[in-house]
């Protein structure tokens, strides 16, 4: 379903390359459950990225569900990301000066369901994050916790393919972590929902059916396998 091969990513200043990813390959199958590990700089968020099409490699390619995503324009890419891809962002993401209402209802006007059924399904979501009471609060007048369940909502909302998780309990309580890893852990294997997620949490890594491993930009093991060089 998801295949990279030999992706680099780098930024440069004048003859200088820093290596963000280096020669990275990877294959997810549809319907896993992926957890993705490593220090900080290891290069998660920035294969997250990739994944979910908001940034582009310096070289490789990235097929998904059997498109080349590497030679897309980044009009098909930002189509792809709404149709198929639901992201949880770390830094919640939300618009300011749109209530909890609306901005789960924004991705749905991107993808022009009507307006019934788009009242149905923001209102499921407020009922399952039992958020009814705050729809029409805006982010601001929300906690950190609160403004991630809207931000884990809103990713739901469409029935994604793929959900790409980002620290998607970073901002939540113990309990509160615990409902959203069994809510993922749900959608994961009773919809059948391919879920990406990056964590520092090893107890939120464990939900996954696959653990990799990354340093420097490169994956140094999966699952129980290292990942040797040569």
């Amino acid at each position: 379903m998801i295949e990279l091969q030999n992706i680099f990513k780098y930024y440069t200043n004048g003859f200088l390359k820093t290596y963000v990813l280096q020669d990275l390959s990877l294959d997810i199958e549809e319907g896993e459950f992926v957890s993705v590990m490593g220090p900080s700089g290891a290069g998660k968020s920035t294969l997250l990225h990739i994944l979910g099409m908001i940034d582009t490699p310096n070289e490789g390619e990235y097929v998904f569900f059997g498109e080349h995503v590497h030679k897309m324009n980044e009009r098909r890419r930002t189509e792809m990301h709404r149709e198929h891809i639901g992201f949880v962002f770390q830094s919640y993401h939300l618009i300011d000066d749109l209530t909890v209402y609306e901005n789960l209802e924004t991705p749905l006007l991107y993808k022009k369901i009507k307006g019934g059924e788009r009242k149905s399904l923001v209102n499921d979501m407020l009922d399952r994050f039992q958020m009814v009471a705050k729809k029409d609060l805006f982010p601001s007048q929300l906690s950190g916790g609160q403004q991630q369940l809207v931000g884990i909502a809103r990713a739901l909302i469409t029935k994604p393919k793929v959900i790409l998780a980002d620290e998607p309990t970073g901002n939540l309580n113990s309990k509160q972590s615990a409902e959203i890893m069994d809510l993922l852990s749900k959608l994961n294997e009773e919809e059948g929902t391919t879920i990406i997620q990056v964590t520092h949490s090893e107890t939120n890594a464990e939900y996954g059916s696959r653990i990799i491993d990354l340093l420097d930009g490169r994956v140094v093991r999966e699952g129980q396998e290292e990942v040797t060089a040569g």
